[in-house]
């Protein structure tokens, strides 16, 4: 099965992990297994000073997993390496029905722009990237050259993206 893939993109303040959230939620409403991808332009850490997990990184472990009877997590130190490719990370995941990327606005991927008025003195993206192939926003877009939903119509937004990725309306 090829991997399904969608992704929100914008600006800061823009609404997209809202957006991703609630398309989360809608997608496993409807019965399929989604999982995220959410690209990070700052230093983060997952865990924090004082854990047994930081303390290990911070010793000089490149790998650490974490592992309870819920879940599971590994951190990875990249070092001096390159961060790892959008494609590299999509093969990590576990098979699933979806997967939405959140960020990663330079990657070809198609994505759907999340667009505030508050946020909107930065310019918009769609247009200058083919892989936009729809905006979401909270204010009427009149320039458009591509479907505009209002940010909050989820299940319209999640209906176009279950049929550019070839998503059936059941689950699988």
């Amino acid at each position: 099965m090829t991997q399904r893939v969608f992704g929100i993109t914008g600006w800061k303040n823009s609404g997209k992990t809202t957006l991703t959230c609630l398309l989360v939620e809608e997608f496993t409403r409807r019965g399929f297994r989604v999982a995220t991808l959410k690209h990070a332009h700052h230093l983060f850490d997952v865990d924090h000073q004082g854990t047994d997990s930081y303390r290990h990184r911070q010793a000089g472990a490149g790998e650490v997993a974490i592992v309870s009877g819920r879940r599971w997590a590994i951190m990875h130190e990249l070092g001096e390496a390159d961060e790892p490719s959008l494609k590299d990370m999509l093969a990590r995941l576990s098979p699933c029905d979806l997967v939405l990327i959140e960020g990663y606005k330079r990657e070809s991927h198609p994505k759907i722009e999340a667009r505030r008025l508050a946020a909107s003195d930065s310019e918009p993206l769609a247009g200058a990237d083919a892989g936009i192939c729809a905006i979401a926003a909270d204010h009427a877009i009149t320039d458009a050259h591509v479907p505009v939903f209002a940010l909050d119509d989820i299940s319209g937004i999640a209906d176009m993206i279950a049929r550019k990725t070839g998503l059936g309306e059941t689950a699988a």
